[in-house]
């Protein structure tokens, strides 16, 4: 361990400063600083000797010069062991820099301004501090290099039981941390930059960074054997669970928070009263209606059965009505909502275990990236977020849908690009009645969407997220009085399906649209 005799010292965020300028002089270390720093630090009583001084060279360009010089950088990542170096540094009157604490210009917090100017982002993209930290990061082993202020207290104390030094531990520790805060600011001015391209950027680059910040580290994954975290990407704007506020209830878990998020992107499409409930990312149920507690009731009565420790979604503020027929269901893990009425809020909790979580207003459903992991790889995807209208399908068969058939096909087809494929979705109006989820045939994904109708799927129409392969899925259909199918098209055998529709009796629309989710 060496003694810090000297430190630099050149921050943006000036928290925490002053206990460590008073412990660091009380040591005798001499302080070398920049601008506001140093003023602070003389404000303080301490003796300062400024940048310029020390380099024999004056801050110029408007401060966008002052700490890249070579006395400062020699006297960073000159190794102490080597004789070359400090013949060298001897020569050219560098004098050694045994402490840097520096943070960084607040890009990520002027760039999120409201109205922030494209010259103010620039300006506040720093170069200096990055430059000192990256060379005293790696010459960690001479150098205690400093970039985030919540370290001090631990500085203080380890210079204290060392009489003055860093412990080797101490040192390697911060120095990795350094590249940490450099690879994150890097991050998000690269992130940044990228998104005034506007329509020439490259939605596919060759090298894909990706850069998450820890929300909180979790019980455990999938199952208790698994380890597992939850980051957030802080460079996408979104409403959704990585950036909700936990009201009540137990800590969030790793299924928890995947069905929460299916849970939210269902309602979102939907301008109407709406709600889901979730289990293992699909929907039990869903519904849009007249006011949130019937879209509720409705998502519910899909099937009561399955919704036993289940995930609620709603796009509105939850109610008191709302929170009444929630709290009265039965066993509910999580609620996730815009916002809670505060008589509301107290009604749900009185149920201890039940986990509320708010997200605010919501702005339908939002592009981002959709990866999906695999072993030592990542597949990357447009988030699937087409919308279909009444303009957008063409009605295939000899029958034609009624107004109403059209409203509650289309209401099918929003829910069914949420269901795991194959998908079957069967709603009478604008409720799911039954749904068919991940199977690996379609005429299965009909039978069950049947036989969870509970005998209510005469007269509802059926969404299939992909074509029909065969007449097999259309003869359950009408089995179980379908009146109506909202599907892709795009099969070999279409003209066979089209023609046991009209058999059937039942009409049929393509969209030329698939919603597959693997």
């Amino acid at each position: 361990m060496r003694k810090i005799r000297r430190a630099l010292i050149s921050v943006s965020d000036k928290s925490g400063l002053e206990e460590l300028v008073k412990g660091l002089n009380e040591l005798g270390v001499e302080i070398l600083s920049t601008g506001g720093t140093a003023k602070l630090i003389q404000g303080l009583g301490i003796t300062v000797r400024p940048v310029s001084d020390y380099t024999g060279f004056p801050e110029m360009l408007d401060g966008r010069v002052k700490t890249l010089h070579p006395k400062i950088h020699g006297g960073l990542l000159s190794l102490r062991d080597k004789k070359d170096h400090m013949e060298q540094v001897k020569k050219h009157g560098i004098e050694l820099i045994d402490m840097v604490v520096v943070n960084l210009y607040p890009f990520e917090k002027t760039v999120a301004k409201q109205g922030v100017k494209f010259e103010e982002a620039i300006e506040n993209i720093d170069i200096g501090g990055p430059s000192m930290l990256r060379s005293a990061a790696k010459n960690f082993k001479d150098v205690v290099v400093v970039c985030n202020a919540e370290r001090y207290k631990d500085i203080l104390d380890d210079l204290k039981k060392n009489k003055g030094a860093i412990s080797d531990e101490l040192h390697l520790k911060l120095g990795v941390e350094v590249f940490e805060k450099t690879y994150k600011y890097d991050a998000a001015i690269y992130s940044y930059l990228k998104g005034q391209l506007g329509s020439q950027e490259e939605r596919f680059p060759d090298i894909f960074n990706l850069s998450f910040e820890k929300v909180q580290d979790l019980r455990y994954g999938e199952n208790p054997g698994q380890n597992a975290c939850f980051y957030r990407d802080k460079n996408v704007n979104v409403v959704g669970i990585s950036n909700a506020k936990q009201l009540h209830g137990k800590e969030l878990s790793f299924n928890n928070i995947l069905d929460l998020d299916a849970a939210l992107e269902i309602v979102k499409e939907f301008k109407g009263p709406a709600a889901s409930v979730i289990k293992h990312t699909n929907p039990c149920g869903a519904a849009q209606a007249k006011d949130l507690k019937k879209a509720y009731v409705d998502a519910l009565d899909c099937d009561r059965t399955s919704a036993f420790g289940s995930i609620v979604g709603l796009n509105r503020s939850v109610d008191t009505d709302t929170a009444e027929a929630i709290a009265s269901a039965g066993f509910t893990e999580c609620v996730i909502a815009p916002s809670y009425e505060k008589a509301a809020l107290e009604i749900l909790k009185q149920k201890k275990n039940l986990r509320l979580i708010e997200v605010g207003a919501l702005k339908g459903i939002e592009k981002d990236y959709d990866l999906k992991k695999v072993v030592g790889g990542v597949l990357i995807q447009d988030r699937d977020v087409l919308i279909t209208g009444q303009k957008d399908i063409k009605i295939v068969t000899k029958k034609k849908p009624t107004d109403e058939e059209i409203e509650s096909l289309l209401f099918g087809w929003k829910i069914v690009k949420h269901v795991r494929s194959n998908a079957i979705v069967l709603s009478q109006g604008t409720k799911t009645v039954g749904i068919g989820a991940g199977q690996m045939s379609r005429v299965d994904s009909m039978i069950i969407s049947v036989r969870k109708t509970s005998g209510r799927s005469r007269g509802s129409t059926c969404a299939s997220d992909a074509f029909f392969p065969k007449e097999d899925a259309i003869e359950e259909a009408k089995k179980a009085g379908i009146i109506s199918i909202i599907q892709p098209g795009g099969s070999m055998r279409d003209e066979d399906i089209i023609k046991a529709c009209d058999e059937a009796g039942i009409s049929m629309v393509f969209t030329g649209k698939r919603h597959f989710k693997h």
